[in-house]
Parts: structure tokens; sequence; C-alpha cells
């Protein structure tokens, strides 16, 4: 390969890399800025609230007596 070709390759990735960390880093501020408003990380028992009610299921739902699942091929 020709040096011309090495530099412009090193050239295009170091400002590929650059975007995608200033990209990373703008995302990340803009996160936590909500319409003006600073927005406060949730407490503890918030969270652990969160997650019980997103992974507990539908208590009323009967997944034993389901459907067998089969290979497609």
């Amino acid at each position: 390969m020709s040096a011309r070709l090495i530099m412009a390759l090193a050239l295009a990735g170091l400002i590929g890399f650059g975007a995608g960390a200033s990209w990373m880093k703008w995302q990340s501020s803009s996160a936590q800025v909500t319409s003006g408003n600073v927005t406060t990380p949730s407490s503890d028992e918030a969270q652990r609230v969160h997650r019980e009610k997103f992974f507990s299921g539908d208590s009323e739902r009967d997944v034993r007596s389901g459907q067998e699942m089969k290979p497609r091929w």
C-alpha cells in the first residue's frame, strides 16, 4: 500500500473515533437534562420496586402448561 493511502485511512479512523467519542459524551450529558431540569438518580428503593415490577411477570398467567417449543429444522 502506498503511504498516502495509509495516512488517509489513519486520518479517517482518527476523525471517526473523535466523532464517536464526542457523540457518546453528548448523549450522556443530554440524558441527564430533561426539558431544562436536571434529573436526580432514583433511590435504591425506587430502583428495587421498578426491577421487581419489570421482572415479576403476570401472576395470573399459567406458564407451566404452555406450548412446547420445537426447532425449525
